[in-house]
């Protein structure tokens, strides 16, 4: 499975982007990665969810998940952000900053 993560938007415009693949990973964290974007059902998601009252300053992410042939963006504002997708962000945004 081959994910790539951006962060965009918030106080100082700063973009964050990664892309992991599964297969380079340690198999912990595989494993761990793999058992998130199940829990937030990403291929379910719909391509767009944005909030009903947009704020500035707030941050949008974009997923793209790349599995077994199939592909799926979601781009979501942080305002929108459904709480089973909050922990694939977090991990992702704790591996940007890593990087």
């Amino acid at each position: 499975m081959r994910i790539s993560f951006e962060r965009t938007g918030g106080f100082a415009g700063i973009t964050k982007k990664t892309t992991v693949d599964t297969d380079t990973l340690p198999p912990n964290e595989a494993s761990t990665l793999l058992r998130l974007v199940e829990a937030a059902d990403l291929f379910r998601l719909p391509e767009l969810i944005t909030s009903p009252n947009p704020q500035s300053d707030r941050f949008q992410y974009k997923l793209t998940v790349e599995d077994n042939g199939k592909q799926h963006t979601v781009t979501v504002s942080e305002s929108a952000l459904p709480g089973t997708l909050r922990p694939l962000i977090e991990w992702f945004q704790t591996l940007a900053q890593k990087r």
